[in-house]
């Protein structure tokens, strides 16, 4: 492994059972324009999840809708048997076409759809499932029973939520154990402030995905470019960093297609920021 790159400084978080490096991959990114159908180049995909590996990284996130079922195919045929890798998928959201996300948490979707995602992931249990979203036509209590039901059948080992609000973590908490929650959060966007507190009180694992926001957020010349040059970073490192300073319960799950990047991604875990440039970055947004 590479002795500079590594996720190993960082440290490491408890997320069910398992104890992943605190900087993970996020999947969507290997497939095609508008999330839709295979990427561009398949080997060069590959190659960047067996990097994300090399250097350290043991937790992998992906979808069903990922593609759709495009990120969790490549990633068994690159990865499988993931030995010594964490594999978090989702289910929930249906892609009736490019960039078009509909959700569908029907408690016979996501049997369905979970019995799919182990048949494409090649294993018996998945390690980390997530109801990928909340369904405005379904009590939120039977998709999240459902999940249960599965858990308590052994299709999967530890269930997680995304894109919920505090409500349904305090309902979800009064049913059963929820190891993460996958919700959008970045330097620039903290509308799950709260959500991400009560995750901290009850020691519940917080994914923010979109981690590096969009924007003016990593422009070189934005408003993280005095920071970046202190610290002989990138914007993207500052973003990525502060998430890791942030909190004790983020998994930051930066994806990217491009092997640069992914180098990039891996280097922020390097940056380690004195008391006040953190709180500098605290008020910037």
């Amino acid at each position: 492994m590479d002795k500079i790159l590594s996720v190993a400084s960082a440290g490491t978080i408890t997320i069910g059972e398992f104890n992943v490096y605190r900087m993970g991959y996020g999947a969507m990114r290997l497939t095609g324009q508008g999330i839709w159908g295979p990427p561009s180049d398949t080997t060069a995909a590959q190659e960047v999840l067996r990097k994300a590996v090399e250097y350290g990284i043991n937790f992998i996130d992906t979808a069903d809708a990922y593609g759709p079922e495009v990120s969790e195919t490549m990633i068994a045929d690159t990865l499988h048997p993931y030995e010594g890798i964490v594999v978090a998928t989702k289910g929930g959201l249906i892609r009736p076409g490019p960039d078009d996300w509909q959700p569908d948490c029907n408690p016979a979707h996501l049997r369905k759809a979970c019995d799919a995602s182990l048949e494409r992931l090649k294993v018996d249990s998945i390690d980390i499932y997530q109801l990928h979203t909340v369904d405005p036509k379904v009590p939120f209590k039977d998709s999240l029973q459902t999940l249960i039901d599965l858990k308590n059948e052994g299709k999967i080992k530890h269930i997680g939520l995304s894109n919920i609000e505090p409500e349904h973590l305090r309902e979800a908490l009064q049913m059963t154990q929820i190891a993460s929650v996958q919700n959008n959060y970045n330097l620039a966007n903290r509308e799950h402030d709260d959500v991400l507190m009560r995750c901290e009180q009850h020691g519940v694992v917080f994914i923010p995905y979109f981690p590096l926001g969009s924007g003016d957020l990593t422009k070189p010349d934005g408003p993280l470019a005095d920071m970046a040059k202190k610290y002989d970073a990138t914007t993207g490192q500052v973003a990525l960093a502060w998430l890791l300073a942030h909190s004790p319960v983020m998994l930051p799950i930066p994806g990217t297609s491009s092997l640069e990047h992914l180098a990039e991604n891996v280097g922020a875990c390097n940056i380690q920021f004195d008391a006040s440039d953190k709180a500098e970055l605290d008020k910037m947004y």
